[in-house]
């Protein structure tokens, strides 16, 4: 059975996460003077600190609910931190957002991912998406694709779960019955669904419960359907043809 839907892990996948820039410090200065004419109350690792004991407390609240892989919404734990967060109007509260996570680390489109994209689209194949993710997460895929002549636009919304809008996040297997879901709503069985990711527990294991077929994304295969982006490519190549009648 030939695939018509491949749907993406991003970070470890589609985006390859790096170190914070070697300006990180000044970067997160300047950031708080533009924001609030003034310097920043805390260091960065004091406000890692305290976004963290944010985000352990609210896991667990969200577990004693029943949810078992719960997820936070990031505005709101930086707004609990920094509640000089609320005098900024919207537009100016989202770009600080995404400034702050950007001192944290850097992202780049995975080496090798943009051919292969282009071949799926090539060949009428749906793409989804698959992440555990916040809202800056659509920026920084943005941004990362059309830095290779690509669009987020590629991927299709009813195909893509961010764990940010829902409340709960990858492995839990309601992620992967709400996309099977969807999918087959469209007539695309799980059997020719792939999922492309680079974690076994969190996207392999749980996609391959569900049906779907599976390419667990390494540069050393350990297994008989797994390798890197170029592997992966060959692959598809094959796997996206119709069968002969």
């Amino acid at each position: 059975m030939r695939i018509r839907a491949v749907v993406f892990d991003v970070y470890g996948t589609l985006l390859q996460v790096g170190p914070p820039p070697p300006d990180a410090w000044q970067q997160w200065i300047e950031l708080f003077e533009r924001a609030f004419q003034s310097p920043p109350r805390l260091q960065r690792l004091e406000f890692s600190v305290a976004c963290n004991r944010v985000i352990v407390r609210r896991h667990a609240s969200g577990k004693e609910q029943g949810i078992a892989f719960p997820e936070v919404q990031w505005p709101t734990v930086v707004a609990e931190v920094l509640p000089e967060l609320a005098a900024l109007d919207a537009p100016a509260r989202e770009e600080f957002l995404y400034r702050l996570i950007q001192t944290g680390h850097t992202t780049r489109l995975a080496a090798d991912a943009a051919p292969t994209l282009r071949l799926l689209l090539e060949r009428n194949c749906r793409l989804g998406i698959a992440s555990n993710a916040q809202a800056y997460t659509w920026r920084e895929l943005r941004e990362a694709l059309t830095g290779a002549g690509l669009d987020l636009a590629a991927f299709d919304p009813r195909l893509c779960f961010w764990s940010f809008e829902h409340g709960f996040s990858k492995p839990d297997p309601h992620v992967f019955r709400i996309l099977s879901a969807r999918l087959e709503a469209g007539g695309i069985a799980p059997a020719e669904t792939l999922m492309v990711g680079d974690l076994l527990d969190n996207d392999i294991t749980p996609a391959r419960a569900h049906g779907w077929r599976v390419w667990h994304l390494r540069n050393e295969p350990a297994e008989a359907v797994g390798g890197n982006w170029t592997r992966l490519r060959t692959w598809l190549d094959s796997a996206l043809r119709p069968p002969l009648s």
